[in-house]
Protein backbone atom coordinates (compact mmCIF):
# COMPACT_ATOMS: atom_id res chain seq x y z
CA UNK A 1 0.00 0.00 0.00
CA UNK A 2 1.21 3.46 -0.66
CA UNK A 3 -0.11 6.99 0.59
CA UNK A 4 -0.24 10.23 -1.33
CA UNK A 5 -1.50 13.37 -0.74
CA UNK A 6 -3.03 15.12 -3.50
CA UNK A 7 -5.88 17.17 -4.83
CA UNK A 8 -5.73 19.90 -2.12
CA UNK A 9 -5.73 18.40 1.41
CA UNK A 10 -6.64 14.52 0.55
CA UNK A 11 -4.23 11.46 1.91
CA UNK A 12 -4.83 9.13 -0.97
CA UNK A 13 -4.39 5.13 -0.16
CA UNK A 14 -3.17 3.05 -3.58
CA UNK A 15 -2.53 -0.25 -4.60
CA UNK A 16 0.73 0.14 -5.83
CA UNK A 17 2.60 3.00 -6.52
CA UNK A 18 1.07 5.37 -8.76
CA UNK A 19 4.07 5.24 -11.18
CA UNK A 20 4.00 2.00 -11.77
CA UNK A 21 0.18 1.90 -12.72
CA UNK A 22 -1.18 1.13 -9.20
CA UNK A 23 -4.77 2.42 -8.51
CA UNK A 24 -6.37 4.24 -5.47
CA UNK A 25 -9.39 2.50 -3.32
CA UNK A 26 -9.30 4.95 -0.60
CA UNK A 27 -8.89 8.94 0.57
CA UNK A 28 -9.55 11.07 3.55
CA UNK A 29 -10.52 14.52 3.11
CA UNK A 30 -7.86 16.29 5.80
CA UNK A 31 -8.93 19.18 5.77
CA UNK A 32 -13.12 19.86 5.28
CA UNK A 33 -16.27 18.04 6.06
CA UNK A 34 -17.72 18.79 2.44
CA UNK A 35 -17.11 15.69 0.85
CA UNK A 36 -16.99 12.98 4.27
CA UNK A 37 -14.29 12.04 6.18
CA UNK A 38 -13.35 9.11 4.27
CA UNK A 39 -14.11 7.35 0.44
CA UNK A 40 -13.66 4.18 -0.78
CA UNK A 41 -14.68 1.41 -3.56
CA UNK A 42 -17.38 -0.55 -2.31
CA UNK A 43 -17.76 -2.48 -5.24
CA UNK A 44 -20.99 -3.14 -7.21
CA UNK A 45 -22.36 -5.80 -4.94
CA UNK A 46 -22.10 -3.65 -1.69
CA UNK A 47 -22.62 -0.39 -2.76
CA UNK A 48 -26.44 -0.28 -2.95
CA UNK A 49 -26.81 -1.91 0.51
CA UNK A 50 -24.05 0.75 2.05
CA UNK A 51 -25.80 3.67 0.01
CA UNK A 52 -28.97 2.94 2.52
CA UNK A 53 -26.79 3.26 5.43
CA UNK A 54 -27.03 6.39 7.78
CA UNK A 55 -23.86 8.31 7.17
CA UNK A 56 -23.25 6.95 3.99
CA UNK A 57 -23.83 8.09 0.78
CA UNK A 58 -22.59 7.93 -2.96
CA UNK A 59 -18.94 9.15 -3.20
CA UNK A 60 -18.81 12.54 -5.34
CA UNK A 61 -16.95 12.50 -8.24
CA UNK A 62 -16.09 8.43 -7.90
CA UNK A 63 -19.59 7.47 -7.43
CA UNK A 64 -20.37 6.03 -10.69
CA UNK A 65 -17.52 3.71 -10.32
CA UNK A 66 -18.70 2.49 -7.02
CA UNK A 67 -17.53 4.54 -4.27
CA UNK A 68 -19.14 5.08 -0.67
CA UNK A 69 -18.65 8.29 1.37
CA UNK A 70 -18.48 8.27 4.85
CA UNK A 71 -19.85 11.33 6.50
CA UNK A 72 -18.55 10.99 10.15
CA UNK A 73 -16.09 7.98 11.75
CA UNK A 74 -18.36 6.34 13.76
CA UNK A 75 -20.50 4.87 10.71
CA UNK A 76 -18.95 1.65 11.65
CA UNK A 77 -16.55 0.10 14.64
CA UNK A 78 -12.98 -0.42 13.72
CA UNK A 79 -13.33 -4.12 13.04
CA UNK A 80 -15.83 -3.39 10.75
CA UNK A 81 -13.75 -0.20 8.63
CA UNK A 82 -10.80 -2.43 8.72
CA UNK A 83 -13.15 -5.46 6.64
CA UNK A 84 -14.36 -2.48 4.64
CA UNK A 85 -10.94 -1.12 3.55
CA UNK A 86 -9.51 -4.44 2.92
CA UNK A 87 -12.73 -5.61 0.63
CA UNK A 88 -11.82 -2.33 -1.05
CA UNK A 89 -7.87 -3.14 -1.07
CA UNK A 90 -8.88 -6.79 -2.47
CA UNK A 91 -11.32 -5.42 -5.26
CA UNK A 92 -8.71 -3.11 -6.45
CA UNK A 93 -5.90 -5.48 -6.40
CA UNK A 94 -8.31 -7.99 -9.08
CA UNK A 95 -8.54 -4.46 -11.49
CA UNK A 96 -4.86 -3.88 -11.54
CA UNK A 97 -3.59 -4.76 -15.06
CA UNK A 98 -1.29 -7.99 -14.99
CA UNK A 99 2.03 -6.48 -15.05
CA UNK A 100 1.24 -4.39 -12.60
CA UNK A 101 0.05 -7.26 -10.11
CA UNK A 102 3.24 -8.90 -11.64
CA UNK A 103 5.99 -6.34 -10.55
CA UNK A 104 3.78 -6.21 -7.35
CA UNK A 105 4.93 -9.62 -6.36
CA UNK A 106 8.60 -8.72 -7.17
CA UNK A 107 11.18 -8.77 -4.14
CA UNK A 108 11.30 -5.30 -2.30
CA UNK A 109 14.66 -4.27 -3.64
CA UNK A 110 13.15 -4.70 -7.40
CA UNK A 111 10.12 -2.76 -7.12
CA UNK A 112 11.94 -0.25 -5.04
CA UNK A 113 14.19 -0.07 -8.20
CA UNK A 114 11.46 -0.25 -10.81
CA UNK A 115 9.48 2.69 -8.91
CA UNK A 116 12.47 4.82 -8.79
CA UNK A 117 12.86 4.59 -13.01
CA UNK A 118 8.89 4.78 -13.82
CA UNK A 119 9.10 8.04 -11.42
CA UNK A 120 12.10 8.97 -13.32
CA UNK A 121 10.76 8.76 -16.43
CA UNK A 122 7.90 10.57 -16.09
CA UNK A 123 9.19 13.33 -13.94
CA UNK A 124 11.79 13.72 -17.14
CA UNK A 125 8.53 13.32 -19.61
CA UNK A 126 6.91 16.23 -17.69
CA UNK A 127 10.20 17.81 -17.73
CA UNK A 128 10.34 17.70 -21.81
CA UNK A 129 6.85 19.10 -22.12
CA UNK A 130 7.49 21.81 -19.62
CA UNK A 131 10.41 23.01 -21.85
CA UNK A 132 8.64 22.57 -25.15
CA UNK A 133 5.57 25.29 -24.38
CA UNK A 134 6.33 28.57 -25.35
Amino acid sequence: MVETEQWGHNLVFWVGDKAIGGKMFALIDLDTEMHGKISYLAGAERYAELVEMEGLLPAPYFARIYWISAERWNVFRTAAWEAELRAAHALTFKKLAPGVAKALALPTRSLEQLIAEKTAAIAAKSKSKAAAKP
